[in-house]
């Protein structure tokens, strides 16, 4: 049967729109395929990894028992610091002594806190405070804090007052800040969070410096 031009356009026009939608729906089921192989870490190549990490802060990257050791201790340690550090309000005589104050609680309570987040992030439990925890006093045996006061270092601190405060501040100060350089090199030496061991490399820098000045602190009283 003999078919015009003008009927067999129509037909024409039909199938090549078919074809074009058959064509369409393959393009967007293959597109949509590599979408969701690159929002899996490791199937292209340089490009999981950076998605992975860029979704999830630094410190929930690698971490390893030595990271969080140190800022389980860390933390305690910290907080018996600024223990010290707010005693001298009301006690401490010098100006240095009282500067050296001011300075360790405004370096280690930011500190504090982000350690702390850091745990919460790598789903590891928190610390508690320095005088609740079992065998994590100064002299008490089997310690892995080195510089820990005890409680009677604590309450003849806070008796004391004047020069008589400034000089023990010091030198408990000093004891204590070695005690968390030992922890911070063990971190650098061990650790394997970049956040971590770049805090712990911090806690060497500013605590060597206060530790010089303290000692020539007691130099003068």
């Amino acid at each position: 049967m003999f078919t015009s031009p003008r009927s067999s356009a129509p037909r024409r026009a039909l199938a090549a729109a078919g074809t074009a939608a058959v064509l369409a729906l393959t393009l967007a089921a293959c597109g949509s395929g590599d979408s969701k192989d690159s929002s899996m870490p490791g199937m292209h190549h340089g490009s999981g990894s950076a998605a992975a990490s860029s979704s999830s802060p630094s410190s929930s990257g690698r971490f390893n028992n030595a990271d969080v050791t140190f800022a389980q201790q860390m933390i305690p340690h910290h907080q018996q610091a600024v223990e010290m550090a707010e005693l001298a309000d009301g006690r401490a005589f010098d100006p240095d002594v009282k500067d050296l104050a001011a300075a360790v609680e405004k370096a280690q309570g930011p500190e504090i806190s982000t350690m702390r987040g850091w745990l919460k992030s790598w789903g590891r439990p928190g610390s508690s405070t320095a005088s609740g925890m079992p065998g994590m006093q100064h002299g008490s045996g089997g310690t892995d804090m080195a510089g820990m006061m005890s409680d009677e270092h604590m309450k003849a601190l806070k008796a004391a007052q004047g020069t008589a405060f400034d000089k023990m501040f010091a030198q408990m100060m000093i004891d204590h800040h070695e005690g968390a350089i030992t922890m911070a090199e063990d971190e650098r030496k061990n650790g394997r969070n970049a956040d971590a061991k770049k805090l712990a490399g911090t806690v060497i820098t500013n605590q060597t410096a206060e530790i010089a000045k303290m000692n020539r602190i007691l130099g003068r009283l």
